[in-house]
């Protein structure tokens, strides 16, 4: 399966608003997280859906494993 390739303005269109899709980016992967409650409207304590949190969870109460349970759904062209 070839997975495909976003830039930053096709991730920040998957921000709970624009679309019912909410994805994140972490680490050059785009998860999908419109499942989880905690993303609900896009937002998810401080953070914002549509975005690459790499820089902001070394502040998050958790470590980079609650990524484990979210589809990867594509990479973040850099």
């Amino acid at each position: 399966m070839d997975i495909k390739t976003y830039t930053t303005a096709q991730l920040a269109l998957r921000n709970g608003q624009d679309r019912p899709e909410i994805w994140v980016a972490y680490h050059g992967k785009i998860y999908d997280v419109s499942a989880s409650r905690l993303w609900k409207k896009g937002m998810h304590y401080e953070h914002w859906a549509g975005q690459d949190l790499t820089d902001e969870l070394q502040d998050a109460p958790h470590t980079e494993k609650v990524f484990e349970k979210f589809m990867v759904v594509g990479l973040l062209h850099q």
